[in-house]
């Protein structure tokens, strides 16, 4: 596996691609694996660096990357839940247990968009709480969070 490196208005993250796609984003600092391969010049993560820096700039609302990512039916739904919620606008947890069709399965949404594999890419810093409160973003980077948040002018 292969990845790249790329500074961003968060801190630095780290994109990791597969044979098939995309498969990780994460904040640099969270990379475990001596398994990857820093290849600055691969297409495709170098096409997702420069999706992201656009998104960034605000010039990208969109991604159309190739991805690889995998996960059980229920976060898989989740993710593709995830990615209707437009640029700029926020749901709640319970909203996108509704649209998994199971309005009792808030924690497990919650449980879903922490192993969200490709943050950003699927938005899942656009899920906040019932009551509007800002919760969890890769662990405990709600101010990660906030940020893409204001920066989408959703703040």
């Amino acid at each position: 596996m292969k990845f790249v490196k790329l500074d961003s208005p968060i801190g630095p993250l780290s994109i990791v691609r597969s044979e098939k796609g995309i498969c990780s984003v994460n904040f640099y600092h969270m990379i475990e694996s001596t398994e990857l391969t820093l290849d600055e010049q691969d297409a495709l993560l170098q096409k997702a660096a420069v999706q992201l820096s656009q998104y960034f700039n605000r010039e990208r609302h969109v991604f159309d990357l190739t991805l690889d990512i995998k996960g059980t039916l229920f976060q898989e739904n989740v993710w593709r839940a995830l990615c209707s919620i437009p640029f700029g606008k926020t749901v709640s947890y319970q909203e996108i247990a509704v649209m998994c069709g199971n309005h009792k399965a808030v924690r497990a949404v919650g449980q879903a968009n922490k192993r969200n594999p490709v943050p950003i890419i699927i938005p899942c810093h656009r899920v906040i709480g019932k009551n509007k409160s800002m919760t969890g973003y890769s662990g405990k980077e709600i101010d990660k969070k906030m940020r893409l948040l204001q920066l989408e002018g959703a703040l």
